[in-house]
């Protein structure tokens, strides 16, 4: 039996499940902002008592891997790869926005629609891909500023589904009939933990000593400007 412990702290949102053999035994999450530095370790205890989970009996940690925030990727991570060398266990990585999009497929019943994941990313910029109802690869993950004309060369031939907290300041923006949104689409750990499951089963995994998270962009710390 493979039991997987998984960790989405990709963006305000953090939360951890358990799943053996792709089966759900225990989840939690946390909705409040920057809490993913106190709270993960605590989930993570919560869900491990609450499947009767003794740290021996995992068989690898599932984390996301990015885009997202830079503090939450770089706390999921690092706490991911802490455990795979303190158990030697295998870590697996799932994409943020192949996440969102496995997650938004399940609620579209049009075959003949494209998803469009998407992460904020400050200001008018959103992290986003395109990918067709199989999840195939229309446009790569990049950091794209959002103005009245993005994606109307596809939204002028098919339905456009825009999920994920990026989606939100799109709203107003992308006024055309093709343009739909699912609002209530986020990251989550149970559906990180069934995709990770088939990765294991793949046995694709990452290399721990060099994996990082892809954060898409460098991180800036501006300096406060004095008077």
């Amino acid at each position: 039996m493979t039991r997987l412990l998984s960790l989405e702290t990709s963006t305000s949102i953090c939360s951890a499940a358990i799943h053996q053999d792709g089966k759900l035994l225990a989840w939690r999450e946390i909705r409040e902002p920057r809490s993913t530095a106190s709270q993960l370790a605590v989930i993570v205890d919560a869900i491990m008592k609450e499947s009767a989970t003794e740290p021996a009996m995992l068989s690898g940690i599932v984390v996301t891997s990015g885009p997202g925030s830079y503090t939450g990727l770089r706390i999921g991570v690092a706490t991911a790869k802490g455990i795979c060398v303190a158990l030697n266990i295998p870590l697996i990585a799932i994409s943020t926005l192949d996440l969102l999009a496995i997650q938004g497929k399940t609620m579209i019943a049009d075959t003949n629609a494209l998803l469009c994941p998407m992460l904020d990313a400050r200001r008018m910029e959103v992290y986003c891909k395109v990918v067709d109802f199989n999840l195939n690869e229309i446009e790569a993950t990049q950091a794209k500023i959002i103005d009245v004309n993005s994606f109307s060369n596809y939204l002028e031939n098919t339905p456009v589904y825009f999920m994920g907290e990026g989606a939100t300041k799109c709203r107003t923006i992308f006024t055309h009939p093709n343009a739909k949104f699912l609002d209530e689409v986020t990251p989550d750990s149970v559906q990180l933990g069934e995709i990770g499951f088939q990765k294991w089963l793949q046995h694709n995994f990452e290399d721990i000593v060099t994996f990082e998270p892809y954060y898409l962009k460098d991180f800036l710390i501006r300096k406060p400007t004095t008077v």
